[in-house]
């Protein structure tokens, strides 16, 4: 996959190559530069044939992003897919795109909709916000799937379980 040998971060949940997480940053010239995310992507049986579900493991307040769980809103990923594009096209153009021209008209955030499309300075404000907030190195680090201190964690209730005996 071609999404490895880019200067994309790629990191393999449960090491399969079906599901993963890649680091994501906010493009230049937009309230979303400095963020940085971290992108849930799982790929199906199908693809490429069928389109990569893919979801913001860290908030972000965006009128076509769910700030709950993260789920993206894009005709190209949802409805339009075509076996033609691939990881590349969604880290490098689509994802882009959709922060920097978001749709209002079909929101999944309907706050974050409602704000841009009446005052479109506090929308500004508010992402900035949110940028500061939650979507730091640190925050992106530490949020979604952590296979690696999951084990930690059992291996600490062995511990105390061989501790009792």
């Amino acid at each position: 996959m071609k999404l490895l040998m880019s200067d994309f971060e790629v990191n393999l949940v449960n090491d399969s190559m079906q599901e993963f997480c890649v680091r994501f940053y906010g493009p230049e010239e937009t309230p979303f530069q400095g963020g940085v995310w971290k992108i849930h992507v799982e790929l199906p049986d199908q693809y490429p044939y069928k389109s990569p579900s893919i979801g913001f493991m860290n908030k972000i307040f965006h009128p076509n992003i769910d700030e709950l769980s993260g789920s993206v809103c894009l005709d190209v990923i949802n409805q339009t897919w075509s076996p033609m594009f691939d990881m590349m096209n969604i880290f490098e153009v689509f994802l882009p795109q959709l922060l920097r021209y978001p749709n209002p008209n079909d929101p999944l955030n309907g706050e974050a909709a409602a704000l841009l499309m009446r005052h479109p300075k506090e929308y500004e404000l508010k992402v900035k916000e949110y940028v500061q907030r939650y979507a730091t190195k640190e925050a992106a680090d530490s949020s979604g799937p952590k296979d690696d201190d999951d084990e930690d964690e059992e291996m600490s209730d062995m511990e105390s379980i061989s501790d009792d005996e």
